[in-house]
């Protein structure tokens, strides 16, 4: 497996920490030069190579794609992992909030994947991986904002493969379930029983347990293979069994 990404170049936002920074090193284990793009590349460290970007601001993004390719020597895998939380009813998220938080994951995979098509045109193993979640088909409470973002990553995952299917770009994306990350710390940071609500997260799985980072990195790494080249537009659970299954307890 050392070698299953070995001569290509990934990039991956949002990865200097959770699900990006598990996904990063995982491919660069497997043999990929792997850039991370990130608005704090402080804690991004060897074989991966920090550019800071904020996916917000597409000079930004531009700027730092431009250098990857050409420290690199090209893109061949686009990982959009970068994204925000949001808790609230829909009564409860202000007209601020759905606009930073639709910018940051859902244009943001736009502009990032915009930015990079022209260098992903030009490899022969060209991959986009987006990152969408369980909310995208699970009514999950206090998620209206979250949840209505990550139902437009997973249609944008769709729409993009068929667009670049003829161009020899795969389109997937993964749908993690809640993940045992600093992400979910912070957002459960906002509630008033933290320890019950975190309780509450493990409970929701069939497994009994959060996801963890490396599950979710392991599927990524799957769909952004070369040896994955007859799978595109395709949504991957990673969700302990969220989705589907109906234990009895």
């Amino acid at each position: 497996m050392s070698g299953e990404f070995s001569g290509l170049v990934a990039v991956v936002t949002g990865g200097a920490s959770g699900i990006g920074q598990a996904t990063a090193v995982e491919l660069a284990a497997r043999g990929a030069a792997v850039a991370v793009l990130d608005v704090n590349t402080d804690a991004v460290t060897p074989p991966l190579r920090g550019y800071r970007a904020d996916v917000t601001d597409r000079a930004s993004v531009e700027a730092a794609l431009a250098s990857v390719a050409a420290d690199l020597g090209g893109i061949d895998i686009l990982v959009n992992n970068a994204g925000v939380s949001a808790v609230g009813t829909v009564e409860e998220n202000a007209d601020a909030e759905w606009t930073r938080v639709l910018d940051i994951n859902v244009t943001g995979i736009a502009r990032v994947s915009s930015a990079a098509l022209p260098y992903l045109r030009a490899s022969s193993h060209a991959a986009i991986v987006n990152l969408s979640s369980i909310a995208a088909l699970n009514g999950l409470p206090q998620r209206v904002l979250y949840s209505a973002t990550k139902g437009a990553v997973m249609a944008m995952t769709f729409a993009m493969a068929t667009d670049l299917v003829s161009e020899g770009i795969r389109v997937n994306c993964v749908r993690p379930g809640t993940v045992a990350t600093a992400f979910v710390d912070r957002m459960l940071a906002g509630f008033a029983d933290p320890i019950a609500e975190r309780a509450a997260l493990d409970a929701r799985q069939a497994t009994g347990r959060m996801v963890t980072p490396q599950e979710v990195a392991d599927a990524i790494a799957y769909l952004a293979s070369p040896r994955s080249g007859s799978t595109t537009g395709t949504a991957l659970d990673v969700d302990g069994g969220v989705t589907h299954l109906r234990v009895r307890k």
